[in-house]
């Protein structure tokens, strides 16, 4: 995932057109297996939100976070992005668990589940 990239010369303005246009459409198709993994992940609250209510765990699991947290600044560091932005990313997609989870107790409690 770390890889250097040279700066592109290019031989006329159609070369230049041709790789943005390639580069786009690789991050449209990117963009589309991650919104597909965000799915996946945040599928996976009710699972967690029930087994954390039997166990009688609260949603938040302070060490939990802590735990992903270094693994994404480690990750970050290695592979050179912006140790911030990407902890940034990783809190939305807590809270977007989280907000998931309290939701499926909310219904479980209601006689949903």
């Amino acid at each position: 995932m770390n890889e250097s990239y040279n700066i592109k010369s290019f031989k006329n303005k159609e070369e230049a057109e041709e790789l943005l246009k390639k580069s786009r459409k690789r991050i449209d198709e990117i963009d589309n297996e991650l919104f597909d993994l965000i799915s996946q992940r945040t599928s996976l609250a009710k699972d967690i939100a029930l087994c954390k209510e039997y166990i009688g765990m609260p949603i938040l699991d302070k060490s939990r976070e802590d735990a992903i947290h270094e693994k994404i600044e480690k990750f970050s560091e290695e592979n050179g992005l912006d140790v911030d932005i990407v902890d940034q990313i990783v809190d939305m997609l807590t809270i977007l668990n989280k907000n998931e989870q309290e939701e499926i107790l909310r219904r479980n409690a209601d006689g949903q589940y």
